[in-house]
């Protein structure tokens, strides 16, 4: 085949903290990418915010930049037959359809100002779980319909576009898709993350949103998360179709082919994630866990349903050590500097910067420091750090266990910490099973190339889509005991209760 006749998928991975666009061929290899980062605006104390404008620009700069890669090598944008989208979830953006300009500043997922109108509206509903068995989540500052509440009663310019009725809420997805298209669309798994989904029939449900005082006019169209939505208006792929939708952590699932129940995986990004897969049907969870749509792959195709348990602090803490405390230089510097000791030195570090999310939810905890000694080292609290991590997600890890019933033997993991040998040992010794690292580490960037490429009829089904996402993987297995394992449980435990009722 010669070069002008090869075909490619290309995918937007759009983070917290960056935007990027990768190119990838028939066999899930990344051809050419471009990554750009930005900091968001914390106004007060808890806010998280950033310019709905600003994120998609840092996307049309990474497509620029990955298409220049990809002429360099000798090929033309216009043999890419189809984009995906992976994106942060719950991030809320707030716009006037008739100007397609936003209303105010995006909410981040990570955003706790909503915190006294969640306190008020569990009174209100007389509990957290009220609605739980209509959109699989609990009422908390993490998911959308809080923040699209919050800026109704605090910003003038939705209220106004209210009354106008020219008012869209929309997740980062259909944010992009619209400016991109023209078409005001979402996917089930991002729908599923705002609680105003119903998870049984994908739609939107009247009950959540009489409570939440969202309208259905102002919400997307909810789509399967591989079908064309709409072709690219203009730039260097305009004609293109856009033709995947899946949230980040959803992403990485299909990217890691974890099409069959009982498989799991684990996403350490800026936060950490982790899904179960529990087939056809979804399973609610009586152990602090979210219940969640894990993909759609096809307008006429069964959905699958997850478990997800989430980390909201697991590389930030990383970046935290390094940008304002000045513990490391680089990210990579952490495991090193964790290797130069041979456990914590009793130093547990407990990352609850905006509280603890699964199975604790517990938004009054704020991050501390406990058992420091003049014994302590800079290598004692990189390790604590990254331990911090490991530790919750074995929590995470016991509650799918209790929900499921389902005893998990292997984990697999991708993301940037998944980078660090030592995390990823430290990982498997507290976890106590086998941790599977794929030598493909952007897993969820693939995840949204394997959808578009189903939507586009690269690929034909979930069969094909695993032969490109297996990959040669690295295992790592526990080199402690079981009691070693479980005193340092129990000294995490202890940690955790000193992190509660500080807010």
């Amino acid at each position: 085949m010669s070069k002008a006749d090869e075909i490619f998928i290309g995918a937007i991975d759009q983070g917290t903290s960056s935007s990027r666009f990768l190119i990838f061929d028939v066999k899930g290899q990344i051809v050419a990418s471009h990554q750009a980062e930005y900091e968001n605006h914390y106004a007060k104390a808890g806010w998280v915010e950033k310019d709905p404008n600003q994120i998609l620009q840092s996307v049309e700069t990474v497509i620029v930049g990955a298409c220049r890669r990809f002429q360099a090598l000798g090929y033309d944008p216009s043999q890419i037959k189809g984009v995906g989208i992976t994106n942060q979830r719950e991030t809320t953006v707030a716009f006037d359809i008739e100007t397609g300009e936003p209303l105010t500043s995006a909410i981040i997922w990570n955003d706790v100002r909503t915190k006294e109108l969640v306190h008020k509206l569990i009174a209100e509903a007389g509990s957290a779980t009220r609605y739980a068995t209509i959109n699989g989540l609990p009422i908390t500052t993490y998911f959308s319909a809080v923040k699209m509440r919050w800026m109704l009663e605090n910003v003038p310019a939705v209220k106004e576009a209210r009354e106008k009725g020219t008012l869209r809420f929309g997740t980062i997805d259909s944010w992009l898709i619209y400016k991109m298209t023209g078409n005001f669309v979402t996917d089930v798994t991002n729908a599923s993350r705002t609680m105003l989904m119903d998870i049984k029939t994908f739609k939107w449900s009247s009950e959540c949103l009489d409570f939440f005082g969202v309208q259905e006019s102002e919400l997307p169209e909810i789509r399967s998360s591989s079908e064309i939505y709409g072709t690219i208006k203009d730039g260097r792929l305009e004609g293109v179709a856009i033709a995947g939708c899946l949230g980040d952590q959803q992403a990485a699932m299909v990217g890691q082919s974890c099409f069959e129940t009982g498989e799991a995986k684990n996403t350490y990004g800026t936060g950490c994630f982790m899904l179960f897969n529990t087939g056809e049907t979804p399973i609610f969870s009586k152990n602090g866990l979210l219940t969640t749509v894990g993909y759609q792959l096809g307008a006429d195709a069964k959905p699958k349903y997850a478990l997800e348990g989430s980390i909201a602090v697991a590389g930030s803490a990383i970046q935290w050590l390094r940008d304002k405390v000045g513990l490391i230089v680089s990210a990579p510097e952490i495991g090193f500097l964790a290797d130069t000791v041979d456990d914590n030195g009793g130093v547990y570090f407990v990352t609850a910067f905006s509280g603890l999310f699964a199975p604790y939810w517990r938004d009054d905890a704020r991050g501390c420091i406990v058992g420091l000694t003049q014994y302590a080292t800079r290598g004692h609290l990189a390790r604590a750090t990254l331990e911090s991590v490991c530790y919750q997600t074995r929590a995470i890890l016991d509650a799918m266990r209790k929900d499921s019933g389902n005893e998990l033997r292997r984990l697999r993991v991708d993301g940037g910490m998944t980078n660090s040998e030592q995390a990823m040992q430290i990982q498997a010794d507290i976890l106590g099973i086998e941790v599977v690292r794929p030598e493909m580490r952007e897993t969820t960037a693939l995840g949204a190339a394997l959808a578009a490429g189903l939507g586009v009829g690269v690929w034909k089904d979930e069969s094909e889509l695993r032969q490109v996402a297996q990959s040669n993987v690295t295992a790592f297995w526990s080199g402690i005991s079981d009691d070693k394992r479980n005193e340092m449980i129990a000294g995490w435990e202890k940690a955790v209760q000193r992190s509660l009722d500080w807010a």
